[in-house]
């Protein structure tokens, strides 16, 4: 392979390949935030008593896992509109990815909630508190404790989803490093820089979210 290296115009515009890396990562985490709202609605919905609530709580789930998001990127995007939805492109990719991570998280919070001991309910109605307090000061921390790894997972499965933004131009690392790639012909240069500059930031978020669920573990 006879190839000359040059990463000269890869680094000339390394300030704006950091500016789309942050961008994911505020994506990322602005999503997986709306997302846990979601997505612990419809994991209490599917435990719901009533049948009609397991039931749309289920197609919501069955539809989103099962639909590409790259679909759901360009429906929103493109298809709302037709129905008076109009979203800018990164309010767009934030309402699709949200959504998307809801129909995962739901699951990934239903067996952490199936998975507690039934005595925490009751010890805290015993206490005095109402069904509604039980949930948000018991219920709900001591699940998130169990489901913390899982959730690790799949923020960091959600921000490497955010380098499909560049579909619709959102600026993120993906469009910016295209755009490099486009004006300079360095292809493997561009796209090298890019996948490291990807490893390195889901490398420290891992070693992050590892050191945070050393210190929250229920201890056995």
């Amino acid at each position: 392979m006879d190839y000359d290296f040059n990463f000269a115009a890869v680094w000339r515009d390394f300030d704006i390949l950091l500016s789309g890396l942050g961008l994911g990562l505020v994506l990322a985490v602005i999503s997986i935030a709306i997302g846990c709202l979601i997505g612990l609605c419809l994991a209490f919905a599917m435990l719901s008593k009533k049948r009609s609530i397991r039931w749309a709580a289920t197609v919501y789930v069955s539809v989103f896992r099962n639909t590409p998001i790259l679909v759901l990127i360009l429906f929103t995007f493109f298809a709302l509109p037709e129905f008076g939805i109009n979203l800018g492109k990164i309010e767009s990719f934030i309402v699709t990815l949200s959504v998307y991570s809801g129909a995962y998280l739901t699951e990934v919070f239903r067996s952490g909630l199936v998975s507690l001991p039934p005595g925490l309910r009751e010890a805290g109605l015993t206490v005095g508190l109402t069904e509604f307090r039980t949930k948000i000061l018991i219920t709900i921390p001591v699940m998130f404790r169990r489901v913390l790894p899982a959730l690790g997972n799949n923020f960091i499965s959600l921000f490497k989803d955010t380098s499909l933004a560049a579909v619709i131009a959102v600026p993120e690392l993906t469009f910016y490093a295209r755009k490099i790639n486009v004006e300079t012909f360095r292809v493997i240069e561009t796209w090298l820089v890019a996948s490291l500059m990807y490893v390195i930031a889901c490398s420290i978020i891992a070693a992050i979210l590892r050191r945070t669920e050393n210190r929250l573990a229920i201890p056995k």
